[in-house]
């Protein structure tokens, strides 16, 4: 049986890497990654390809005949995408159709969030996904929650210090709203198993390990360490202060990108935090197959497991090649 020759773009992001290594790992595929000219020397493309990725070079704004030649003989792409790049994903996506691409992941990989002005991120992927849907271009949509890596609470000794990149003290409301949650690695595990299933073709799929509460994760990881955890309760009117301010902030002429930042941090807070809308049930709703469902013989890591790696000192940090970490 040939090979899925699958081409990621952004390969070299947390998320990017993830599906890297999934993909990589399960066998039978062919993996490509689609490559700025300025990013073939970054180390992290550099230990992919000694693991076997192909590399293609092609800027993500380069003219449609341009790109669908870097995408030719692609059985799938999957876009992991930054923030700042999702408009990208449009002229990317024709090219994708005239190549003849059999199936389009766009970059969701997000919490669950009906689209309409509660995230703003999630309403500029919605532009991305429409436009798939207006060239007929296969496609699947997959969103996988809230991460292990920024749900879990630094202790006060700073034992767990060296894998943490932002802090993370607060609890939204009495933090007791439940959420879907994923270990990053197993994100690429599962992207591996729905893009050679032909029941999530043109679908939705939500891809999360355990659903619990932001408060419960705090209790677990004071059982698991020892220590006394002192979060900082967050009430509701606060993150709704939070998001009326990034969004004044944000909107501002000219565009500035940056400022964009706390706003996806306080909408997340909103959805999740508030509103409870990243869990299994509302994803249903809104029409999303459940990978638990799809593929019951799946063993994820657990919330536990994490937490035992932070505390021996062999779980590896995010985002430390992009910023300072806070604490």
């Amino acid at each position: 049986m040939a090979s899925v020759k699958v081409l990621l773009i952004g390969a070299t992001g947390e998320t990017g890497r993830s599906i890297a290594n999934g993909l990589l790992e399960a066998g039978g595929f062919e993996v490509y990654a689609l490559i700025r000219p300025a990013s073939v020397a970054k180390p992290q493309l550099l230990d992919l390809q000694k693991r076997g990725v192909i590399v293609r070079t092609c800027d993500l704004t380069a003219p449609e005949e341009e790109l669908a030649q870097a995408l030719a003989g692609i059985d799938v792409v999957i876009s992991c995408v930054g923030t700042t790049d999702q408009h990208t994903q449009i002229n990317i996506a024709t090219a994708a159709k005239a190549a003849g691409v059999k199936r389009f992941i766009p970059c969701a990989f997000i919490t669950i969030c009906a689209p309409g002005g509660i995230m703003y991120l999630r309403d500029e992927k919605e532009k991305v996904y429409n436009h798939i849907k207006q060239i007929k271009l296969p496609y699947t949509i997959i969103d996988v929650g809230w991460w292990y890596q920024i749900a879990t609470p630094r202790l006060p000794s700073g034992k767990l210090d060296y894998a943490m990149t932002l802090a993370n003290d607060e609890l939204i409301g009495d933090g007791t709203t439940p959420s879907a949650f994923t270990d990053l690695r197993d994100i690429g595990k599962y992207v591996a198993r729905i893009v050679v299933d032909p029941r999530t073709e043109n679908k939705m799929v939500f891809a999360y390990n355990t659903v619990t509460s932001p408060a419960g994760i705090f209790a677990l990881v004071e059982k698991l360490s020892g220590e006394k955890l002192e979060p900082k309760y967050i009430p509701e009117e606060t993150v709704h202060k939070r998001v009326a301010e990034a969004r004044a902030f944000s909107e501002t002429y000219p565009y500035d990108a940056t400022k964009f930042t706390p706003r996806y941090a306080a909408e997340y807070q909103l959805s999740w935090g508030i509103r409870g809308d990243n869990v299994p049930e509302y994803a249903k709703y809104l029409g999303y197959l459940d990978a638990k469902e799809l593929y019951p013989d799946f063993k994820p890591i657990t919330f536990e497991e994490y937490i035992q790696e932070l505390l021996a000192g062999t779980a590896t940090g995010i985002y430390t090649d992009r910023i300072s970490r806070i604490y």
